[in-house]
């Protein structure tokens, strides 16, 4: 019995994985419990694995005495010199009891912890396993959809990969496989739970780790990637060898390796843009495909206004303004695209203001504008830093200062404020009545095209049936001749 117990043993630290250690404890703590519920819980009782016989004894604990009156807790000596001839008063001496004598309520207590213990442990050996594995991407097999959750089977255990985490628009079947990225490992009373996600931007450089050998080397890094889900993403890369283009390390012979990550992203459009330090340059990088003509940088916002040509307006913001909220995620900027026409209109209005400050003129209003100074600043501005302004001595400053207070005192400014907003509302309201307008032409023009291609899909069977002139009808029953016969 006691090899078949350490023959138990090692087996089931083979398959679990589980140290010998934990399962000796979890024998010994169920077989104490089995004791303590046979004997009683107030007996002094102790669970020993024997490594030379292979088993677990019990002994239960006595004091030696002279004259035992309790013979649960004492031992008289001359019994006690039967057990250990070298004991003496007062010393604690263990008596062997038979476990053999268990019952079956006992036996099933015991079965209970154990099975208990080596659950708890397998718990713990999967915790650490997948918690160590954390930040990497994992495969396994849909095992069932819960609720919109996908269960994943991974083998030894189950993950789950919410709805948030899921892309729009894909959907598994049990028996499917699953790819994701282990975001989250936590330790709860049911067991680990273990957290997939498909949607985060860290799945998108995973991947081109796997596919790109450079990024896996380090050679080529990726500093950043924003994703919208299942639709589009923007990864910033850079090389530390000159000789290695980032970008075309990235996309591979024919565009192989941007392929497989498209693919493997049920049809994602990725745009790799190389990163820049000067951000300036990375956030034009990241407006790709579109042109930027001018960046204008609010530091104090941490934003940037950029400036591109009216035909570039719709490219650089993208469908849905998929492409402006991507490079902002990216370069972690915030981003305002203005079109060429508007910020000269913007220019427009602004030096119309400034020119209505008594005795300025065009030069000076560029050069105001160029300093970012509007009226309100102006008026507020210290005559010394107005007077650095290119034309402007400290005479003019100062009493171009004292106008731009009469201006905004007078209440014309805000007059002149509440008119232009008014005519850039009305252009703004004729802009979008133009496109909608054009919105409906399209849409009349496609529906007419559709019916067109119905009616010929229509006529075609009948044209089908119609004989050809000159061809006989075929029609014996008519009993008409052939012509000229």
């Amino acid at each position: 019995m006691g090899s078949e117990l350490a023959r138990v043993i090692e087996q089931v630290e083979k398959d679990k994985g589980i140290d010998k250690a934990i399962l000796i404890d979890a024998l010994e703590s169920a077989l104490l419990m089995a004791a303590k519920k046979k004997y009683g819980i107030e007996k002094d009782i102790e669970a020993h694995f024997n490594l030379d016989l292979g088993e677990i004894e019990l002994f239960q604990f006595k004091t030696v005495v002279e004259d035992a009156g309790n013979p649960d807790t004492e031992i008289e000596h001359n019994d006690a010199k039967k057990l250990d001839p070298d004991v003496t008063l007062g010393d604690s001496i263990g008596v062997k009891l038979d476990s053999s004598e268990f019952g079956r309520i006992a036996a099933q207590t015991a079965k209970q912890v154990i099975i208990q213990k080596v659950r708890d442990a397998e718990r713990d050996i999967i915790f650490k396993e997948f918690n160590v594995r954390k930040g990497e991407i994992v495969n396994g097999t849909c095992r069932r959809v819960e609720k919109g959750c996908i269960i994943v089977d991974l083998g030894r255990t189950d993950a789950i990969m919410p709805t948030r985490e899921q892309i729009p628009g894909e959907h598994y079947r049990p028996g499917d496989r699953v790819m994701g990225f282990l975001i989250d490992v936590q330790q709860t009373p049911r067991g680990p739970k273990i957290v997939l996600s498909r949607t985060c931007p860290e799945l998108l450089m995973a991947l081109f780790r796997q596919e790109v050998p450079e990024v896996a080397e380090e050679i080529v890094q990726i500093k950043n990637a924003a994703r919208e889900p299942g639709i589009r993403a923007k990864i910033a890369v850079v090389s530390t060898d000159s000789d290695v283009d980032p970008v075309g390390a990235c996309v591979g012979v024919k565009g192989a390796r941007v392929q497989n990550v498209v693919q493997e992203l049920r049809g994602e459009k990725i745009d790799i843009v190389p990163w820049d330090s000067d951000e300036t340059r990375f956030v034009c990088n990241a407006l790709a495909p579109a042109e930027v003509q001018r960046v204008l940088i609010d530091e104090h916002n941490h934003s940037m206004e950029i400036v591109v040509a009216d035909n570039q307006l719709s490219l650089a913001i993208g469908k849905k303004g998929q492409n402006v909220k991507l490079a902002s995620m990216l370069t972690s900027w915030k981003l305002d695209i203005v079109s060429e026409t508007r910020m000269a209109k913007r220019l427009e209005d602004s030096k119309k203001l400034l020119m209505a400050i008594e005795g300025m003129n065009d030069t000076l209003a560029q050069s105001l504008y160029h300093y970012n100074l509007s009226v309100e600043a102006v008026a507020q501005a210290d005559v010394t830093e107005l007077s650095g302004v290119p034309g402007f001595s400290v005479e003019k400053a100062q009493e171009v200062k004292e106008a731009a207070a009469r201006l905004i005192a007078s209440g014309k400014l805000t007059e002149m404020k509440r008119k232009i907003q008014e005519e850039e509302r009305a252009t703004i309201e004729k802009q979008q009545q133009a496109r909608f307008s054009a919105d409906a032409v399209f849409e009349r023009l496609k529906a007419e095209v559709k019916a067109h291609q119905q009616r010929q899909k229509t006529d075609e069977p009948e044209a089908a049936a119609a004989p050809k002139a000159g061809e006989p009808t075929g029609d014996s029953g008519s009993g008409a001749a052939p012509a000229g016969e």
